[in-house]
C-alpha cells in the first residue's frame, strides 16, 4: 500500500481533460488507457503520460480499496487523540506508525484523529496502549469502534 502525500493548501491548476481523466479513474480504477484515450479524444501515449504526472505529483493514486474483514482485520476504529505542544511534530510521529493508516490534524475536541485496522481487539489495544500513547506529548486518547462500515467512498469528483 502506498503511502498518501501531505495535502498541500494550494490545489493544483487542473485542465478540464486533466479533471476528466481523475473522473474516469475515480469511476473505475482498471479503465485502460485506450478507453480513455476515446473519451478525452488525446493518443492513448498522451494519457500514459498525463496519469503518470497525476500520480507522481500526488494529484491521485490508483489503488485496490479493500474489504478489511474479508482481509483478515476484524476490528477498525477511529482514535481521537489530545495533544500537549506541537500537534505537528506528533502527527509525523504517528504517520511512521505502518498500522495507523489515516492521520489527520483537526480542530475540535481532539487535535488529531488517526485510523486504524487490526486484527483483533487484542491488537488494538496493544498499539493504543503501548504506541500511540505511549508517545511523549499525547495527553489522552479515545478510540471509537467501528461496528458497520455502512458507506466508503473516494469519487468525491473534481472541482
Amino acid at each position: 500500500m502506498t503511502d498518501r502525500k501531505p495535502v498541500h493548501p494550494r490545489a493544483q491548476s487542473l485542465d478540464d481533460t486533466a479533471k476528466r481523466i481523475i473522473e474516469l479513474l475515480q469511476d473505475d480504477g482498471r479503465l485502460s488507457y485506450s478507453a480513455i484515450a476515446k473519451d478525452v479524444g488525446l493518443s492513448e501515449a498522451a494519457v500514459r503520460h498525463r496519469v503518470q504526472k497525476l500520480i507522481e505529483s500526488g494529484v491521485m493514486q490508483v489503488v485496490a480499496v479493500t474489504d478489511p474483514l474479508q482481509m483478515g482485520f476484524a476490528r477498525q476504529a477511529m482514535i481521537g487523540i489530545k495533544v500537549s505542544g506541537n500537534i505537528r511534530e506528533v502527527a509525523a510521529e504517528l504517520a511512521t506508525m505502518h498500522q495507523l493508516d489515516y492521520i489527520v490534524v483537526t480542530t475540535g475536541r481532539f487535535d488529531i484523529l488517526a485510523e486504524i485496522v487490526a486484527e483483533s481487539d487484542d491488537e488494538l489495544l496493544d498499539i493504543i496502549s503501548t504506541q500511540v500513547s505511549a508517545l511523549d506529548r499525547v495527553v489522552s486518547t479515545e478510540t471509537f469502534v467501528y461496528l458497520r462500515l455502512e458507506k466508503q467512498t473516494y469519487a468525491w469528483g473534481v472541482r
